[in-house]
């Protein structure tokens, strides 16, 4: 008889919201909580913030790190001193990122995941306490970025999972641990598409779940995936509504000349880490320098508020809030309102889709390529789980009424169905057939 663990940990780490889900003994997979102030919670934002409190009696100053809505609270609560950074995930794979400097400490992708990691681990109390030595950790079919490295992301998650004291760290793709969690579901043999939308991949995979003898036996017939996901989407929003707003598009004298504002200071507005990123860099310097040359020196003024005010999370609320009307309602107001910026336009749902047309045209493209991989028409699809926060969108969810048909497709568990199945599958005899161990160089 197969022995089952004791514990195991199944961990998504996402762009938006990190969820863990643990097993003991042969028991259901339950989520992790972590007692906030107001109330539990079990989605745990990916987030960090970093903020130097000054030493005593002459001491260096020290850096206080938060993670979750504990660093969204200290950047509340002081905007102007506190480094805020959220959706990192999205440049685990990308090998232009090689460190930040925080309060002049280096920090490399590995350490930010770590001190994330590790306050995750604090603010679980007791059900953190003790951690078994495997892990199943989610990861992306398609790592989000223009030209990502697999293996440096991988390599890099090995690092920063290893410090939290993992030994046996195991990977299993994202919509895969959702397909886990809801084969449970199934009362006879079906093939099944799972599409799970995180903030910055959508992937897809098509899995045969058959029952043998009680037991439930997978074969994966194909999987895909694309770089773009609710990210994307808030990006298309910002570029169309606040950007402009903000000086894209305006012009600036040089000598003689008049000439268009740098497009590059807007797109950082695309990933919201690279938000972050900008109020450190160079560019801040010329930035505040357009001010004095441009001709709508107004919309530079409130583009270095933004930056230099640490406005990118009340931005993120703004963006989120439409999304979430618009997922309901034909025409919603768009409201961004910090410190002195206000900008305020009424969107209807079909403008927005417009504006994401190239990303639904991609989901689109992907899904199609994941049935061709598997040999299967849409008729071959017994099931279609949905899950992740732009499953809500009715333009995605469009894309599978098109070719499924309504009956086929469920959705529920959007934010837990990963970490639950990744938990699951951690008890699982044959751990192969569903997960794999980095290949790291040697």
């Amino acid at each position: 008889m197969t022995s089952v663990p004791q514990t195991t940990i199944g961990i998504d780490f996402g762009t938006t919201n990190t969820v863990v889900s643990m097993t003991h003994g042969d028991g259901p997979a339950t989520l992790v909580r972590f007692p906030t102030a107001g109330g539990e919670i079990f989605a745990f934002r990916s987030a960090l913030s970093f903020h130097a409190v000054m030493g005593a009696n002459g001491r260096p100053n020290q850096l206080v790190t938060e993670a979750g809505p504990w660093a969204i609270e200290a950047y509340v609560e002081d905007p102007l001193e506190t480094r805020f950074i959220q959706s990192f995930k999205t440049f685990a794979a990308s090998a232009a990122f090689t460190e930040t400097k925080i309060l002049n400490k280096r920090y490399l992708f590995e350490d930010l995941l770590a001190d994330f990691l590790l306050k995750l681990k604090t603010h679980g109390g007791p059900a953190m306490e003790t951690l078994p030595p495997r892990v199943i950790v989610g990861r992306p079919v398609t790592f989000a970025g223009g030209n990502p490295d697999e293996a440096l992301a991988l390599a890099r998650y090995e690092a920063g999972f290893r410090r939290l004291g993992f030994t046996d760290i195991r990977y299993a793709y994202e919509p895969v641990g959702a397909a886990f969690f809801f084969a449970r579901q199934l009362k006879q043999d079906a093939t099944v598409l799972v599409a799970d939308f995180g903030g910055g991949t959508s992937d897809f995979s098509i899995v045969r779940f058959e029952r043998d003898a009680g037991r439930l036996r997978s074969t994966a017939l194909a999987r895909s995936g694309v770089g773009v996901a609710g990210d994307a989407f808030d990006y298309r929003i910002i570029d169309q509504l606040v950007s402009p707003e903000l000086g894209k598009g305006s012009l600036y004298k040089a000598f003689d000349n008049r000439l268009p504002i740098p497009q590059r200071y807007y797109t950082a507005f695309a990933r919201w880490d690279q938000l972050a990123l900008l109020r450190a860099s160079k560019d801040m310097r010329d930035i505040r320098a357009l001010e004095r040359t441009a001709l709508e020196p107004e919309k530079i003024a409130r583009l270095i508020e933004v930056l230099d005010d640490n406005h990118g999370y009340a931005l993120y609320r703004a963006v989120s809030a439409l999304k979430e009307a618009l997922s309901s309602q034909d025409e919603a107001t768009f409201r961004f309102e910090a410190g002195s910026v206000l900008i305020e336009k009424t969107v209807r749902r079909t403008d927005f889709e417009g504006w994401i047309a190239p990303e639904l045209k991609a989901i689109e493209t992907a899904v199609d390529q994941a049935l061709e991989r598997s040999g299967l028409g849409p008729d071959g699809v017994d099931r279609v789980f949905l899950t992740g926060g732009s499953s809500f969108v009715p333009a995605v969810r469009q894309i599978f009424l098109r070719r499924f048909g309504a009956a086929k497709i469920e959705s529920g568990g959007e934010f837990e169905s990963i970490a639950s199945g990744l938990a699951l599958i951690g008890r699982e005899p044959d751990l192969d057939l569903w997960s794999e161990k980095a290949r790291l160089p040697a």
